[in-house]
């Protein structure tokens, strides 16, 4: 009849339900409340309590009255079966039903789960209905009673049933009585359900006709009711125990959370004074053995509560900040009841006690107080004790703003003095809570302006933060950090550290952050496209309809938005308080805001390529994103933090202006913020991030819009016949996307395309611009230095510090539990790295992008568009003599026509990496603009923005210059000359001398390439690094033309490249004296080549071994060269494996013409071999080292199942996230927010890729703490500081001194203990203790042991002198 109501619902309901006097003038319960029109139980809402509602007991006035004692009489119902009962219900399973008997169910029709028998069922008209139940019924009843009377001669338990077959009164509902907001809600359906239970007494009230229509007249009477006061509004009141006040009239709440009505929590915690049913305890017998665990992914069962247990804890802090910020409390509140009532009834409270914190209930506490309802306040404090929970500094913080925001009168002020008192008792002074808390807004105002009622002097006193350093490698570059409350020195101040950052003024800066702040909060920059196309003829005209589509998109996104969301809420209000769904998070925007998403991606989707687009999975999450960092921007434009930022980054441009201080720009940030902290919000609001689940569940839902009412108009690139208006060509509207399926490997992924009709529409309209997100271009003001983890980068726009997938939460856990001046090495380094401008080398631009419009070149790297790959010839359907295509030749070209195709996808993706770093480049030709950067998990460096930036291809470094010129003083042309020198890779094995002496030799040369880059004799195009050796022919060039080289201003910036780095960090760990003067640790004449001397070695084994008759030995005579094993040398270092590097020698040895074709496999298992043997032979300690790093890492992952960690040398935690990853379908509909997540920390490690990647891991983050170390101090002395990983880029007059630098760091790094340090931090880690070993001689317990030993097993070191690095003149060159 009804929907099942819930649970707050249920005092209204009661009051309109009266209760019969009965014969004895008993007191009937309904649902087990006792008659108490307080709250009902949580289960309310399940159908038998709701079926106790509808339904009363009758009391026994027939043959029971007779015979029954009165406490038989007398008894109330229960689901208890009595032994009578159970008798009968065993008789009744020997029994088969009748067919019809199916239909006389449970009918439960809901809009998710519907069947075809069910859903005729339900179409049946009430007056059908009401038949066919009587007629299915009074069949049953007629069985039932001649069974009944074949048991009554056996048993003597007849009268008993007979009594409970009696019918109950239906309870007549006073309309009268109903509430107001149960009319409102809306909680009918359009036709009448009628559940049926299996109890006895049921079956004989719905086989009453009279009983049934009563029923059904009922239920229009209620509909028509309902209907008639649809439309209007009235507060209901559910029995509050306190006064809830009004809110402001001006703030707009959701229609959601108007039917969310208010929920008390203490009615709801209090305990219910309802009879309970007490169950049968389960039997020894029918209990079920607890089933053994078994998972791919966890260890054991409490690693997976646990991992679904802090999933669901983030979940819940994500969705109580959206509720908060959607303005939703009711639901919050309903929220945290639902879960906390979960925790409570959980069989393991130990492992659920971390879901509901303190900080949940903070977040609804501070939502309150924005509205100053201090009494609901207050009703949470209970349930914060009963949870065994206690207030802290935010609590009190939010506790002062609600009170803040009332009127300030008696009881207010005694309020006040009260929490004050009781803050100070626990231990929380006023100071503490001002200076630990975080704010948004106004509140910091508002709480000190509460505080300051009772006591008017009070000024908090905040803590000034820490600047200098705690590590033993930079503790000496304290003595130029001031106390954040010191003056300044009386002597001369080393100003220095600004020389790299000087020559803008403040006005320049503020409106260059201005822009910058503009591009960010539109969310996108638009830009002209390079590409040189043709004009269509129709180009014009297809402009216009896509211009009036685009008008008619953005109507049908918005209506379509309305129209589901409202679907949405619909569906919502019938669930349960604490069920978690997307609507709230989609109610965080306007419908602007996802129109403007939207019609973004469909122009995306529109413009992609046809050969490969991302997954759905994947279009879901990106999409999602958009979202979420939208939402981030909008709750910054109205949390204050926008103004804030503005204000500070004025006083940080006064800093660059004036080049007066003696801190870097992390510690000039933290004293600005410490010096405004006193009003506005906090500056280190820790962002929350949306759950993957969540990103995933918005981006579906937007994308359900754009396949689903996205139209495009299948004749809208047809002309029209005629220009009459009256004609008007009939539309033929079909989907403008559409789906596919595609092979990935053994996977099927399913892909969305657009109609080929917009397609063609895009193609011919040729929009001629490209638009990039704002956190994907370079900035136009410095940007906002790395402070915390959290803060850093973009001004608005989210940076991440570290770069990691979704799941690697454990290395966020070390970094947030770590001392934050731990953190500062590495956050400095990340800020100099961004404070270097730059600017585009527009002459080269030029160069490059006239090559680029005519159609590209192989030679130069230049990529061409895939229309210029020659098309396969066609197989002819016979040959000259008549036969047809054989099988092998239409296989053959089958394999021809995907490597075709492969080979045009690879072009067009390389092609469109081209465009966009050209018209980037173009873009920003004229201006300067700066790089952000973050890192990965090991700590090596990245710029943010992708696609214009010094890392990656020849072409893109040699764009980029720097903005700020140096004269290049006495030796800065010789470098310059030597850069160029050493580009071309001609004299890699000649010393500095003799490669100047070649660069003044071929100086016609390099003028001639800077002169006719083009239409010369092009000797830059044979180099190595073509393009970057052009750059500098041309500087070259402008510096031999001025009659003053030393005074030349110089932007260009001059390479030191490290020599094998990866091996020369295994050289010095090991002191290992070979390896070390292999890779130029040790100071040489000229620069030692560690490739040839592999390739030596190995050519003296071939020959070896083509004496004694090996035939593929002899087949590689003449063909051991160094480029041929160079990849695989360089690459051993970082893991490479052995199958890995046979296909890197196998594609050197296909590349040479001469070789055999057909010992190209075989020649490169044996090479392969035999550079891995030479390898282990030069670098013998290497070796050692990898192999410890390796078995160390095994029994980490596979004894312990833990990841790797350890903690660099400057005090960075690295985390492996490595782990066993279960392939999960997420389900493609539904409301509800799924709370499993996977997170690493939780999970089996791949033991695989631990112990794989564990000895390059810790590699690069050694030769990341070199570079950090070398950026640092470059930067105390005012030198302009680059690094692409090991090659460090500097002006041409300031290379000695970072060569100086760069070798002084390099030696401190090393003279650390790290291997013993690694050793110490892995067996405090990682080992056993004695209690853990059970001595039984099990594998278990020798793998412990052998763990205990093998991480106290340092490898063996040499006698190298690391002194020896600082007189090396080719260890960095």
């Amino acid at each position: 009849m009804y929907r099942l109501l819930s649970a707050n619902r249920a005092a209204a309901v009661q009051k309109a339900l009266r209760v019969p006097p009965t014969a004895h003038n008993t007191t009937t319960v309904c649902c087990g409340c006792g008659g108490n029109s307080g709250f009902a139980p949580p289960i309310f809402g399940h159908y038998q309590q709701y079926y106790q509602m509808l339904y009363r007991q009758m009391p026994a006035v027939t043959l029971a009255a007779a015979t029954a004692t009165s406490a038989t009489a007398a008894r109330t119902q229960t689901t208890i079966p009595t032994q009578t009962d159970a008798v009968a219900q065993t008789k009744k399973k020997r029994l088969r039903k009748p067919r019809y008997a199916k239909y006389v169910e449970l009918l439960e029709v809901t809009e998710q789960a519907i069947s075809e028998r069910r859903s005729r069922v339900k179409r049946l008209k009430s007056k059908k209905l009401a038949d066919f139940i009587q007629k299915a019924q009074l069949q049953i009843l007629e069985r039932r009673a001649r069974e009944d009377k074949k048991d009554s001669k056996k048993s003597k338990g007849g009268a008993l049933e007979s009594t409970q077959r009696q019918p109950v009164e239906y309870q007549k509902i006073d309309m009268e009585a109903l509430d107001a907001s149960v009319l409102e809600s809306g909680l009918y359906d359009d036709r009448p359900m009628l559940f049926f239970g299996k109890d006895e007494y049921t079956k004989q009230v719905v086989a009453n006709p009279e009983e049934v229509q009563n029923i059904l007249k009922s239920f229009n009477n209620f509909r028509d009711i309902i209907e008639s006061l649809e439309n209007e509004r009235h507060e209901a009141d559910f029995g509050l125990s306190t006064k809830v006040p009004s809110e402001d009239p001006e703030v707009v709440v959701d229609p959601f959370e108007a039917i969310e009505p208010y929920i008390n929590p203490l009615e709801r915690s209090r305990p219910s004074s309802a009879t309970s049913v007490v169950l049968p305890a389960a039997s020894a017998v029918t209990a079920k053995s607890k089933k053994r665990f078994k998972s791919k992914i966890h260890v054991n069962e409490e690693q997976e509560r646990l991992a679904k247990q802090r999933a669901l804890h983030m979940n819940l802090v994500t969705y109580l900040n959206v509720c908060v910020s959607a303005n939703m409390l009711s639901r919050a509140l309903s929220t945290i009841i639902a879960y906390r009532g979960r925790v409570r009834k959980s069989s393991l409270p130990h492992l659920s006690q971390g879901l509901i914190t303190v900080d949940l209930y903070n977040i609804l506490l501070h939502g309150y107080a924005a509205k100053g309802f201090f009494e609901r306040s207050q009703e949470l404090f209970p349930l914060i004790k009963e949870d065994g929970l206690a207030l802290n500094e935010q609590s009190y913080a939010a506790i002062f703003e609600c009170l803040g925001r009332l009127e300030s009168d008696e009881e207010n002020q005694r309020t006040i003095a009260k929490y004050i008192a009781q803050a100070e008792d626990e231990g929380f002074g006023l100071n503490q809570i001002m200076d630990r808390s975080k704010f948004v807004a106004d509140q910091r105002d508002i709480a000190l302006d509460a505080i300051r009622r009772i006591r008017p002097d009070f000024t908090p006193v905040y803590v000034p933060p820490q600047l200098g350093y705690d590590n033993e490698l930079l503790n000496h570059l304290n003595e130029h950090t001031l106390p954040v409350e010191g003056s300044a020195p009386a002597g001369d101040s080393d100003y220095a550290i600004m020389n790299s950052k000087l020559g803008y003024t403040k006005a320049q800066l503020e409106q260059l952050a201005r822009e910058q702040l503009k591009v960010e909060l539109d969310g996108c920059i638009t830009i002209k496209s390079i590409e040189k196309s043709k004009e269509f003829a129709n180009a014009e005209r297809c402009r216009e309809r896509l211009k009036e589509l685009e008008e008619s998109w953005r109507k049908q996104i918005s209506a379509a938005i309305v129209r589901d969301l409202n679907t949405m809420r619909a569906q919502v209000r019938f669930k349960p308080h604490g069920f978690m769904t997307y609507y709230t998070y989609l109610k965080t925007l306007d419908t602007s805001h996802f129109s403007d998403i939207l019609i973004k991606e469909l122009y995306k989707l529109a413009e992609g390529s046809e050969t490969f687009s991302p997954t759905v999975g994947q279009l879901y999450k990106e999409l999602g994103q958009k979202v979420q960092r939208r939402y981030q921007i909008e709750q910054k434009k109205h949390n204050g933090t926008l103004e804030k930022v503005g204000e500070i980054y004025s006083s940080y441009c006064d800093l660059w202006d004036s080049g007066r201080t003696q801190d870097n720009t992390r510690q000039a940030w933290q004293r600005l913020v410490h010096e405004q902290r006193e009003s506005g919000p906090s500056m280190d609001l820790p962002e929350v991030p949306w759950p993957s689940n969540v990103l995933t569940g918005v981006g579906r839902f937007l994308y359900n819009i754009l396949m689903r009412d996205i139209k495009i108009d299948a004749n809208v690139m047809r002309k029209q016949k005629s220009k009459s208006k009256t004609t008007t060509q009939p539309q033929n509207l079909l989907p403008a996307f559409y789906t596919l399926f595609r092979n990935q490997g053994r996977l099927v992924k399913e892909e969305v395309k657009p109609h080929p009709v917009l397609a063609r529409l895009l193609r011919a309209s040729r929009q001629q611009t490209l638009t990039f997100e704002s956190n994907l271009v370079p900035m136009l003001c410095p940007p906002q230095p790395w402070s915390t983890p959290h803060n850093g980068g973009y001004l608005l726009n989210k940076s991440e510090l570290i770069r990691l997938p979704h799941q690697a939460i454990q290395q966020w856990e070390r970094i947030g539990a770590s001392n934050p001046q731990h953190l500062y090495p590495a956050l400095d380094s990340l800020n100099q790295l961004a404070s270097v401008p730059w600017r585009v080398n527009t002459q080269l631009l030029d160069v490059i992008v006239e090559v680029f419009q005519n159609g590209g070149d192989a030679k130069l790297d230049v990529p061409q568009p895939p229309s210029s790959l020659p098309q396969l010839p066609t197989l002819p359907a016979k040959d000259a003599d008549g036969n047809a295509a054989s099988n092998a030749d239409r296989a053959k070209q089958f394999r021809d026509k995907m490597g075709h195709r492969r080979k045009q996808a690879e072009m067009y993706s390389l092609w469109c990496d081209a465009l966009y770093r050209l018209s980037l480049a173009q873009h920003y030709r004229d201006k300067v603009f700066w790089l952000p950067h973050n890192m990965d998990f090991r700590g090596r460096v990245y710029p943010v923005p992708p696609h214009l930036n010094h890392l990656g291809s020849d072409l893109a470094r040699s764009m980029l210059i720097f903005d700020q010129a140096q004269p290049l003083g006495v030796d800065g042309f010789s470098w310059l000359k030597l850069h160029c020198i050493n580009l071309t890779g001609l004299k890699k094995r000649d010393s500095v001398r003799e490669r100047l002496l070649y660069a003044e030799e071929i100086m016609p040369e390099i003028l001639d390439s800077a002169d006719n880059p083009l239409t010369g004799r092009q000797w830059w195009a044979k180099s190595d690094e073509p393009w970057q050796t052009l750059a500098c022919c041309m500087e070259i060039a402008k510096v031999h033309r001025c009659p003053d080289p030393a005074a030349y201003l110089s932007r260009f910036p001059i390479h030191q490249d490290g020599s094998c780095n990866g091996l020369q960090h295994y050289a010095a760990l090991g002191r290992d004296k070979a390896g070390a003067c292999s890779v130029n640790l040790a100071p040489s004449a000229i620069p030692q080549d560690v490739y040839s001397a592999v390739a030596t070695l190995v050519e003296r084994s071939r020959k070896a071994d083509a004496q004694n008759g090996l035939h593929v030995a002899e087949a590689l005579a003449g063909f051991v060269r160094r480029k041929v094993i160079k990849q695989t040398v360089m690459t051993t270092v970082y893991g490479v494996t052995r199958y890995g590097a046979r296909l890197q020698i196998a594609r050197q040895l296909k590349d040479i013409d001469d070789f055999p074709k057909d010992w190209v496999w075989p020649a490169s298992t044996y090479l392969t071999a035999k550079t891995f043997e030479s390898l282990r032979e030069m670098f013998t300690s290497t070796r050692e080292i990898q192999d410890w790093f390796t078995e160390c890492a095994r029994l980490i992952a596979g004894v312990c199942s833990q990841n790797v960690e350890w903690v660099t040398p400057l005090g960075l935690p690295v985390v492996q996230p490595y782990n066993r990853q279960e392939a999960k379908h997420t389900a493609r509909t539904g409301l509800k927010v799924t709370a499993n997540l996977p997170m690493d920390m939780f999970e089996r490690p791949n033991i695989l890729k631990q112990k794989n990647a564990f000895p390059p891991n810790f590699i690069h983050s050694l030769d990341s703490s070199h570079m950090m170390l070398t950026s640092l101090h470059c930067e105390r002395k005012g030198i302009t500081f680059v690094s692409v990983h090991d090659c460090f880029w500097t002006h041409a007059s300031t290379v000695p001194e970072l060569n100086r630098m760069c070798r002084e760091q390099f030696v401190a790094l090393h003279s650390q203990p790290i291997l013993e340090q690694l050793s110490e931090f892995m067996k405090r880690t990682y080992s056993f203790h004695d209690t853990d070993f059970t001595n039984d001689g099990s594998v278990e317990d020798l793998s412990k042991r052998q763990l205990n030993r093998t991480l106290k097993q340092l490898p063996q070191k040499g006698d190298f002198d690391l002194r020896n690095v600082l007189d090396s003149v080719y260890f960095f060159s």
